[in-house]
């Protein structure tokens, strides 16, 4: 079965736009915040994780390739870290361990990490988690100062 890559395309794009979305609503869907909130499936901590980067990964084999990666999570588990993402050439969900990525460049900005990179990994997870914080935090107080304006019009 093949699949159109404009549609596959569209469907990894979709991700981002619920957060888009969020921030121009009134009132966020609480199930749009919610993929972006940190959770637990069993044994694993899943953190958030938005951003396009190039990864250099090393595979169990010892061989090495470059990936375009659209990144979803990261998860944190026993003995071992998984950054999650859509796969640009390969057109699917992988995970890749952190500690096989030898090298991660961010295109937005050409930054290049080749040392710490869980620890840019977290950092960034983190720094996303409390943009979000201040953007429902935002919305909030925005939506309660139209609500009082919209019942004393009614």
């Amino acid at each position: 079965m093949t699949c159109d890559p404009h549609i596959r395309l569209m469907d990894s794009n979709a991700f981002f736009q619920i957060l888009k979305d969020a921030a121009t609503l009134a009132e966020p869907s609480s199930a749009a915040l919610l993929a972006f909130v940190e959770r637990q499936e069993g044994a694993w901590r899943v953190l958030p994780l938005e951003g396009v980067f190039e990864i250099v990964y090393e595979d169990s084999r010892g061989l090495w390739s470059t990936r375009r990666l659209d990144a979803r999570e990261l998860k944190l588990g026993p003995g071992r870290t998984l950054l999650g993402g859509i796969d640009r050439e390969r057109g699917g969900y992988r995970g890749f361990r952190a500690d096989r990525v030898r090298r991660l460049t961010d295109p937005a900005n050409g930054q290049r990490i080749e040392t710490g990179i869980l620890d840019w990994l977290l950092a960034r997870a983190e720094a996303q988690r409390r943009e979000r914080a201040a953007l429902v935090r935002r919305l909030s107080r925005e939506q309660r100062r139209v609500r009082p304006r919209a019942a004393a019009a009614a």
